[in-house]
């Protein structure tokens, strides 16, 4: 029986790639709009996840997401180095500067500075120099897609061509010197801005001069495990607010998400792709059924019961379905390889297809319980009809 509903679903060609090209549509806009969505939230908080070093970020209460500086005095960094459990802690620059390019243009960065020391907080991978070059004078590390882009420049204002800043290049940072001693491969930020590493010390000296120029406190617990518990009583002991890297990750997730319009644009348009699968799958297929009622007729009539008819429609349906689920997701994937070195964020985790897959096959439920009705009412008697 199973084999004979197969075929009849396969013989209507027309009907058949309907129902296939409508679930296929509705799978890639919902899985790629989900996964652009998910690219953008992991952007949030990308120097987080770009800081391994640390377990624990330590700042003035009363930031809210990573972006949100708000400084601390320089003396909350012994604080924190004498909480125990502590294993080190290091201080932690970022702020935003203007870069004056060598055609006199100006770009808008993010400026990281690191421990002068140690380096901990600095770019874990190079696509050009190393990161003990920082120590050189006036060094600087710029991110390889602002270099490419946001931070090219003209070396003849009638020539449209532009020359990317390389290994030597030298520009002006809040009217200092600053010369590219490296070049690294990081996630892209939210603003899609250029972002320059340079030590600690020196960042204070491009920043325009405050009263409080800390603005976080990267720790290193003694015991990993105990992170959690370690943020509490540096909490206690300092009055800062200390987060673990899931923590304050999740922290800037959830504000951009109660705070912008970014989940609600993409929920819109992540439902229409669902009403389309619905709308499209459910009429082809319900018109599927009733161009074939007298086969189904015919079944009744040798004894089939509306159960056994009811789970041959849902298994029409989920075929169909898983078809189109994965022609969709590949098309998705295939989008995804050729936006992976754009301005547009693209991330397609395991969990993110298992959601798709089940609105897929959600829609190809609702789809067969359109077509029930007819079938349960259905007379085997049609069979003879004229």
């Amino acid at each position: 029986m199973i084999l004979i509903a197969l075929k009849m679903l396969s013989g209507d060609r027309a009907k058949y790639l309907g129902i296939v090209m409508g679930l296929t549509f509705a799978a890639l806009i919902i899985t790629q709009q989900s996964a652009i969505f998910v690219g953008l939230m992991i952007r949030t908080y990308s120097l987080v996840s770009d800081t391994p070093q640390a377990d624990i970020w330590v700042m003035d209460p009363y930031v809210r997401y990573i972006d949100d500086v708000k400084p601390i005095p320089m003396n909350d960094l012994y604080k924190v180095r004498s909480v125990s459990g502590v294993d080190w802690a290091v201080p932690y620059y970022k702020g935003m500067i203007k870069a004056y390019l060598p055609d006199g243009n100006i770009q808008q960065c993010i400026l990281i500075g690191v421990d002068d020391a140690s380096l901990i907080g600095g770019p874990y991978q190079m696509k050009e120099g190393k990161l003990m070059n920082l120590k050189m004078p006036d060094g600087i590390i710029i991110d390889n897609f602002g270099r490419e882009f946001k931070l090219a420049y003209r070396k003849d204002p009638k020539i449209d061509k532009l020359t990317q800043l390389g290994m030597g290049s030298v520009f002006e940072l809040n009217d200092k010197r600053a010369k590219v001693v490296g070049i690294c491969d990081i996630t892209r930020t939210f603003q899609n801005q250029p972002i320059i590493y340079t030590t600690f010390s020196r960042a204070l000296q491009y920043a325009p001069p405050e009263r409080k120029q800390l603005n976080y406190v990267l720790v290193k617990a003694k015991d990993p495990e105990q992170a959690e518990a370690l943020c509490e009583k540096i909490t206690k002991q300092t009055g800062l607010a200390a987060y673990t890297k899931k923590q304050f990750s999740n922290l800037t997730m959830d504000y951009y998400l109660k705070h912008t319009g970014i989940p609600v644009n993409f929920g819109i348009v992540v439902v229409l792709g669902f009403v389309i699968g619905v709308a499209v799958a459910g009429q082809t297929f319900y018109n599927f059924t009733l161009d074939h009622l007298k086969f189904l007729g015919t079944f009744k009539a040798m004894g089939a019961s509306n159960k056994l008819l009811f789970k041959l429609t849902v298994i029409q349906s989920l075929v169909v379905g898983s078809i189109g689920w994965g022609l969709g997701i590949g098309l998705a994937s295939l989008l995804g390889i050729f936006l992976n070195n754009t301005m547009l964020s693209f991330r397609l985790p395991w969990e993110l297809m298992l959601f798709s897959l089940c609105s897929i096959l959600f829609i190809c439920f609702l789809s067969a319980l359109i077509s029930i009705y007819k079938i349960f009412k259905l007379e085997p008697a049609i069979v003879f009809k004229s």
